[in-house]
């Protein structure tokens, strides 16, 4: 073969591999919302995988033998919709009740709060509901209608995600270890041994990142609260569920819990919405200073410089999401480079050795 039709052959394999990887990035790239549901589904199985090998698993005494490991998971996914339906059975008829309030009192809180911006001469004269629609821009009611009609749309598509996830993590805790086995069979058997620890250890991390989540949630759940109680602002399930909610999502959930219960607190009096506040302010430095650091870097093993840079990379790519799953993956990427760095190092101490 000639110089010649040797170059020809390289520059069509490189032509051919370039359009490849172009395709492949391309068919990522377009199913990058399927990808994403995957993913979240991968991290729930991972998260739920302990609990199920710790339910499964025969006792070291000869006791039991343990459960199957399908039963095992129906009983974790059966515990978890019990939960949900005894807390809102507990929750769902105030919410409701002071949702509803809440709302036939809102033209009563705008007179209110209308009062106070007259009374700092922060606005000239009252306006009523019905004067502020009809002095909306023109075609504001044509966005309004698409804006409803992308917000059922968007709960229609979130409900079939949730769906999903709960529906495909169920069969990927099901199909964990035939998973894992497949993976480490398209590696050379010298790092086979490398891929089980570091899966093993990247479902150790997530793990405790999805149970620190669930802490922390309902942890500043109750304390918001117990200080809403305390401090007497009305519609308080509301406002501690949405503080609850906001928890897990990165930084900017807290704020928009606090922002909710400021303005509740508002249609009462300005002092009572200062003092909600500062009760806000002080819960958020406690969780985000101390809370937070202490058990993702103790519980998940990831520093706090770590944790900010994942969580603005992930808010960079997706959004809420990419900032939900920032930390978690950040988990699963120091695992891989730990594990590859050992594996760098172990040749390294054998020639020593010999």
């Amino acid at each position: 073969m000639t110089s010649e039709q040797e170059f020809n052959r390289r520059m069509i394999r490189t032509v051919l591999t370039v359009a490849g990887l172009g395709i492949l990035l391309a068919t990522l790239y377009a199913a990058r919302d399927a990808l994403m549901l995957i993913y979240v589904s991968a991290l729930i199985a991972m998260g739920f995988s302990p609990l199920v090998r710790l339910i499964s698993q025969p006792r070291r005494d000869g006791g039991s033998r343990g459960v199957s490991r399908l039963f095992a998971i129906l009983m974790i996914y059966l515990t978890i919709v019990g939960v949900v339906v005894i807390l809102a059975a507990a929750v769902l008829p105030p919410l409701i009740e002071q949702a509803t309030t809440l709302w036939s009192n809102i033209p009563q809180y705008f007179n209110h709060f209308q009062q106070i911006l007259i009374k700092y001469r922060l606005l000239s004269h009252r306006v009523t509901l019905q004067e502020a629609v009809q002095n909306a821009p023109a075609g504001a009611s044509g966005n309004a209608v698409n804006a409803v009609l992308v917000a059922l749309w968007s709960v229609v598509g979130g409900l079939f995600g949730i769906i999903t996830i709960v529906i495909l993590s169920f069969y990927l805790l099901i199909e964990a270890e035939s998973i894992v086995t497949f993976m480490t069979r398209l590696v050379p058997d010298t790092n086979r041994a490398m891929v089980v620890t570091a899966c093993r250890e990247a479902v150790v991390k997530v793990s405790a990142w999805l149970r620190a989540q669930l802490v922390l949630a309902g942890v500043m759940g109750v304390f918001a609260a117990v200080g809403l109680v305390l401090l007497g602002v009305p519609y308080f399930y509301v406002v501690a569920l949405f503080a609850a909610i906001g928890e897990t999502i990165p930084i900017i959930g807290p704020i928009i819990g606090g922002v909710i219960a400021v303005a509740v607190a508002l249609t009462v009096s300005p002092k009572l919405a200062l003092g909600v506040g500062v009760y806000f302010l002080v819960l958020h430095q406690l969780e985000a200073n101390i809370l937070v650091p202490k058990v993702m870097e103790k519980r998940v093993g990831v520093s706090p410089v770590v944790v900010m840079i994942a969580l603005l990379v992930g808010g960079a790519l997706w959004g809420i999401v990419g900032a939900i799953l920032a930390i978690p993956t950040a988990a699963i990427l120091s695992v891989v480079v730990e594990e590859v760095a050992l594996s760098r190092e172990r040749p390294v101490v054998h020639r020593a050795a010999r």
